[in-house]
Parts: structure tokens; sequence; C-alpha cells
């Protein structure tokens, strides 16, 4: 049976119930569903956005007529609606999952609170999320299916080796390291692992995920710095999906500073998502001005470079360390112009690259 008429079977029968999701409610909806096809996120994301948008109110059901009501002349757009719509009506139970997880963590800061009381509050919702769903706890657009998880890690994992997050003699520290995926996945590539994280929830699910790596190191953190690390004692730092946190609690230019100590000359880092405000250009203009004052380079500039994962990929090298940190403008051309030199001889994220399924 033709895939659309099905759905326009079901959708029938579906709507006889009489449910309608509010005028509002639907034009949000919608305004969401053309957002996330103008920026090429994939139907999972698709389907995670819409579950943090709409925690209460509008359940799955309801949102399938929004999308088979979208349906568009243009083959790959009414192609996608039809599988956000299929999803939806077949598994509501992975939207209520979803639904759940991305609510355990309220992503709004209270005029009262101090940055220590926001990282403590996150740390609460971290630890509640992971019991709902591990795999969602750390990615919504997982869907909760740890082998999605798996595929959208190991296509990360790809592109931070292409970076230089590599080799033997190579020490990482993975800021929110959550359940220990990339350090399960980076152990055989890589001299030490040090993961941290404010969820003893998470650290605790990461070391049973990590059981026998003898490189990997996980350990709890109050997340308010890296005081427990000397100077240069790190190639890499990776951050991944947590410094929307930091910026959420008011720390993000002290990171900036503590992962410039911690970095050894010319060491890289990776921050993929800088934060969720939706503005590209403000986390690129934040970036850059934070980098600057701490003496790094911008060599990968808010890319979408993942196919499985919406997330905005900023690569950064630390200076040759000939430099005071509050000098640098006589950064000079080192690994950090060669890196960027090579980068721009790929091929860049493009239409013809497009990130849908």
């Amino acid at each position: 049976m033709d895939n659309a008429k099905g759905l326009d079977a079901e959708h029938g029968s579906m709507s006889a119930t009489g449910r309608k999701p509010s005028p509002q409610a639907a034009s949000t909806a919608k305004m969401l569903i053309e957002e996330c096809m103008a920026d090429g996120a994939c139907v999972d994301a698709m389907i995670a956005r819409l579950a943090l948008r709409f925690e209460t109110g509008v359940d799955a059901a309801e949102l399938v007529d929004v999308a088979l009501e979208m349906r568009s002349a243009d083959l790959r757009k009414r192609d996608r609606l039809e599988r956000i719509a299929d999803l939806l009506r077949h598994r509501p139970d992975i939207f209520t999952t979803l639904r759940q997880t991305g609510a355990a963590v309220r992503h709004e800061r209270d005029e009262w609170e101090t940055d220590a009381a926001v990282v403590r509050r996150l740390a609460a919702g971290f630890d509640a999320a992971a019991t709902i769903s591990q795999a969602a706890s750390v990615q919504l657009s997982s869907l909760g299916d740890e082998e999605k998880l798996t595929a959208a890690t190991d296509e990360i994992v790809a592109w931070l080796q292409r970076q230089g997050f590599s080799g033997p003699d190579q020490d990482i520290l993975d800021i929110g390291c959550g359940i220990g995926r990339f350090e399960s996945a980076l152990s055989d590539a890589a001299h030490r692992i040090v993961g941290i994280d404010i969820s003893l929830e998470m650290i605790s699910v990461a070391r049973r995920r990590c059981a026998g790596l003898r490189n990997v190191d996980l350990r709890p953190t109050f997340g308010l710095d890296l005081a427990d690390f000397s100077n240069a004692s790190f190639d890499c730092v990776l951050a991944v999906d947590s410094f929307p946190y930091l910026v959420l609690a008011g720390l993000a230019e002290r990171y900036f500073e503590e992962i410039a100590r911690v970095l050894k000359p010319s060491g890289v880092a990776a921050l993929l998502n800088y934060s969720y405000r939706g503005s590209t250009a403000l986390d690129r203009a934040d970036v850059h001005r934070l980098a600057e004052a701490h003496c790094m380079q911008v060599v990968a500039d808010g890319a979408k470079p993942f196919r499985l994962w919406d997330g905005n990929a900023f690569l950064l090298v630390a200076s040759e360390g000939t430099l005071m940190r509050n000098d640098c403008s006589g950064v000079k051309e080192t690994r950090a112009s060669k890196r960027q030199a090579h980068q721009t001889d790929r091929a860049p994220v493009s239409a013809d690259n497009p990130k849908e399924d």
C-alpha cells in the first residue's frame, strides 16, 4: 500500500476522536517543524524538538494531524512529514519518554538563582533524566534507542578523530561525560581519557559502561571549574552538549579560561553545541570573543557536520604558549593555522551534503 494513502486512512480514523490541537499549539508546531525542515534536521531530531517544546498539553496523535496537514508538493519534505506522522502514530510511547526525559531538566534560570544553585538543580535534573532513559538523557534525538545513540556517537567520534582527537599519546578531558559513551568509543584511540560530570547517576552509569577500560577515569565534579586539573595537562578537551548548561549557569567565560589553562600548547578543544539560544550568529560571536580573550583560534565555526545529530561544531586550538594570556595579538602561524588551512581544503557542508535521514 502507498505510504501516503495508508497514512491518510489512519489520519481519518484518528481524527474521528474529535481531538485537535489548539490553534496556538498547531501554529507553534507548524513553525517548529518548518524551522527544522529549513535547517536540515533529521526526522529523529525533529521529533526530539517537538517533545521539548510540548512537554504537556499536546499529545502525539494531535501532532500527527499537524504533520499531515503540512504535507508539501516537495517530495523530500512530504516524505519527512509523513515519516514524522508515522513515528508519532505508531510509537507514541517514544514521544512520551522523550517528553518526560526532556522535562526532567529545566532550561530556564530564575532571577534569584546563583551559578552554583543552577548547577545543583541541573545535576538533580540529569540524575532524574538518566533514570527515565539513559540514551535519551544524553541525546534526545536518539529517541531512547541505544543503537541510534551508538550510531550518532560513532559519527561524532569519526569527526573528532579527523580533527586530531586520537593517538596513543593523547590525553583527553571530556567535560560533561554523561553516561560515558565517548569514553567507551575513544578509549582504544587515546592514551588517557578523563570524564567529569555533575550527575552522580550518570557517572554511575558511565562507570558500568566503561568497566575494564584502564585508561578511562570517570569523576563526579561540582561543575564550577576545572580546579582538579593542573596547567597544560590535556592534549584535547571535549564538551558535547555541556556548554549550553554552562551558558545557562553563567559559567561559559570561566570555562573558556579553564580550558585554555588545562590545554597543552597547540591543544584542541571541541565544543559541540555552545548554547540552546537558537542563534548560531550569537554563538559564533561569543565563541570568537572568548577564544580571542584566552589565546585560542577558532578553526571550525559552528558548522553542522553530522547527519544523525543536529549539533553545531566549534573547534578551537590553543596558542603555542609563548604569549601571556592577556596578550594574544601576536599569535603566529602555527599548528592552529595549519589545521584551519587543512579544513579549508575540505568540501564544505552544503545543500549537496544534506543532513536528512
